[in-house]
């Protein structure tokens, strides 16, 4: 049998769901070779139509999200002539939801991308980490729902951008050897986590961004000289340990992200988020 396969995901909104589950699913089969067929925003019987034409060219396993039970209806028997299996991923969650709750799915197509109160905190959380990067506009510090501490190129950036699109407001702050505190962190009003990585994995991100910036041999052993840290090994080491001795004087939890993507890092932040306020909410109640 052969690995390769045509995959058509079709949904009537951008198509995030079905690609969330793509991956998750494809990841577990190391020799798979899929050939993605997207299809998004088809919401009517036209745009269904050049799908089904998609289909019929290039037969091959279909996944969809649509809710309009007239497209879905369309689909399920398109599929059974062409002889491809297809599987409506929303079913058994839409299902149970319907059980529990005992009312009926609305069947509105997109209905997780409307311009709610969600949306809008989205987009502001969006705008304070662009305001609050790197240590900047330290004064709006105190309107985080979290700090990012870490040394330089330790995922800070990109997990603060990940956890803005969940809504959360999150600031970053560099750990500069020499400096005693991080500035603005003096009394913390939310839950503040540093990240660290492995020395060996630091040196590398940080010689690829001075390849990036165009940062050659004589850049790099310019860097060496002036700066001593950036890239020396036994330098890294003892920069990483000095950012994780602060981190534990604080209190403040340290996640390892080596290995872990950034998807998994803001999962783990969140984690701790919840740790935090629970604790707090747990104080709160107990004193007197």
């Amino acid at each position: 049998m052969s690995n390769r396969i045509n995959l058509h995901l079709v949904s009537d909104a951008t198509g995030e769901t079905l690609n969330s589950i793509t991956r998750a699913t494809v990841s577990q089969f190391e020799h798979a070779s899929i050939v993605y067929h997207r299809w998004s925003l088809i919401r009517t019987r036209f745009q269904l139509h050049r799908v089904l034409e998609g289909i019929e060219a290039e037969p091959g396993p279909v996944l969809s999200t649509l809710v309009d039970k007239g497209l879905r209806a369309e689909l399920d028997q398109a599929c059974q002539r062409f002889d491809v299996a297809v599987v409506n991923v929303l079913d058994p969650v839409l299902a149970m939801f319907q059980d529990h709750l005992g009312e009926k799915a609305a069947a509105r197509p997109g209905r997780q991308y409307v311009l709610d109160a969600d949306y809008f905190r989205r987009i502001d959380a969006m705008h304070y980490v662009l305001a609050h990067d790197d240590g900047q506009a330290q004064a709006g510090i105190a309107e985080a729902d979290v700090v990012l501490v870490g040394v330089s190129r330790s995922s800070k950036t990109p997990t603060s951008f990940y956890l803005a699109n969940r809504g959360v407001k999150a600031a970053n702050i560099p750990l500069v050897p020499g400096t005693l505190d991080p500035p603005g962190l003096e009394a913390p009003t939310c839950p503040v986590i540093g990240l660290t990585l492995d020395p060996n994995a630091l040196i590398e991100i940080r010689r690829h961004r001075l390849k990036l910036i165009g940062a050659g041999p004589t850049a790099l052993a310019a860097v060496r000289q002036d700066q001593g840290v950036y890239v020396d090994h036994e330098a890294v080491k003892a920069e990483l340990l000095w950012a994780r001795r602060l981190c534990v004087q604080r209190g403040w939890p340290v996640i390892d992200v080596t290995r872990r993507s950034i998807e998994e890092t803001a999962a783990t932040v969140m984690s701790l988020m919840d740790s935090w306020h629970e604790r707090r909410r747990k104080a709160e109640t107990s004193s007197p």
